[in-house]
């Protein structure tokens, strides 16, 4: 049996039931039936855990570019961070924390770039005097 017809076979089975006194009757809640829920084989596996990580390496480097962006090009890595927080957030992100992280790294960027624009009249951090 190869791995195809695996993937075929449990894909093609009947649904499992629960005999006995663990059967579900007509009474019985939602996803108590004894069915068991098909699982996800093959190249949907695949699609799903490569957006999945995908999603959450942009979660990350949100929160990186974020992060450097409050130190150095603010104008540039502030947007970009916004965006790729906002991407992994649509792209349901298991690091969710770190995605809003970014998004509100990449806000503070935004922000630092406001005040060193209305203070000093450049877009560069001044530390002299």
């Amino acid at each position: 049996m190869t791995l195809t017809d695996f993937a075929r076979r449990v894909t093609d089975s009947d649904t499992c039931t629960v005999t006995g006194s663990g059967a579900a009757g007509p009474d019985a809640a939602p996803g108590a039936t004894g069915q068991a829920p098909a699982p996800v084989v093959g190249a949907d596996a695949a699609v799903s855990r490569a957006v999945g990580r995908e999603a959450d390496g942009l979660a990350v480097a949100s929160f990186v570019l974020g992060l450097v962006g409050l130190l150095v090009f603010n104008v540039l890595l502030g947007p970009t961070a916004i965006v790729m927080a906002l991407l992994a957030l649509a792209r349901r992100t298991r690091r969710r924390g770190r995605a809003l992280l970014g998004l509100a790294l990449g806000v503070a960027d935004l922000v630092v770039l406001a005040v060193l624009v209305t203070g000093n009249g450049a877009v560069a951090w001044n530390f002299g005097g």
